[in-house]
């Protein structure tokens, strides 16, 4: 399957200990959020798959349970493929999806870093595949040079945190569509949403 070379260029230096470490692009500042319940992680991974092009990279970073794989229910709805058949890959490691893109879905949590390439994972990347990878700190120094990494956290019972990092350009372009997007979506703190608001916003996140 052909690959688009800018989005899986790998970059590498050589760390103190010898071993190959990630290049890390102009990236830019993090945008923190917080996401109150399930359902609004679910709502940032409709937005990312609505917005998504073709050829994304999306790098999680959690602890179990964080919602990685809520996300990705989320980017797969926004994709218009079924969420409901969304599960994490954890034995499979890759779980394909059919939208309007092809989402791909994979789980590193069981893999060590030099069975990476016995995956093939390098071989989904492509413009007409929006691929999002849980446990990537497993990918290691093979990391795409282009990618969003999304970082989540438990924040109280249900509650979680994100951190979103954009390395690259497409990445970059991505992260400023999302963080319009959802902003203009999002009341500010404490103000009430009638129902006419709460009507829309429902809309547009169909």
């Amino acid at each position: 399957m052909p690959s688009h070379p800018s989005r899986n260029r790998r970059a590498t230096r050589v760390s103190s200990t010898g071993q190959p470490k990630p290049v890390r692009g102009p990236a830019e500042k993090p945008w923190q959020l917080r996401l109150p319940s399930p359902q609004q992680t679910r709502r940032l991974g409709t937005w990312i798959g609505k917005l998504a092009t073709g050829g994304e990279i999306l790098a999680l970073f959690g602890e179990l349970g964080a919602g990685k794989t809520t996300l990705v229910k989320g980017i797969a709805a926004g994709l218009r493929a079924e969420p409901t058949a969304v599960s994490s890959p954890t034995f499979t490691l890759i779980h394909e999806y059919r939208g309007r893109l092809r989402l791909v879905h994979a789980d590193l949590y069981r893999l060590a870093a030099e069975q990476l390439e016995d995956t093939g994972l390098d071989d989904y990347l492509d413009e007409q595949t929006v691929t999002a990878v849980e446990w990537a700190d497993r990918w290691g120094w093979s990391l795409p040079t282009d990618r969003l990494e999304i970082h989540l956290a438990h924040q109280g019972a249900a509650g979680r945190r994100a951190s979103l990092i954009a390395i690259g350009p497409s990445a970059q372009e991505l992260l400023a569509a999302l963080h319009a997007r959802w902003t203009a979506a999002t009341p500010p703190r404490g103000a009430g949403q009638t129902r006419v608001q709460l009507r829309r916003q429902r809309r547009t996140e169909r």
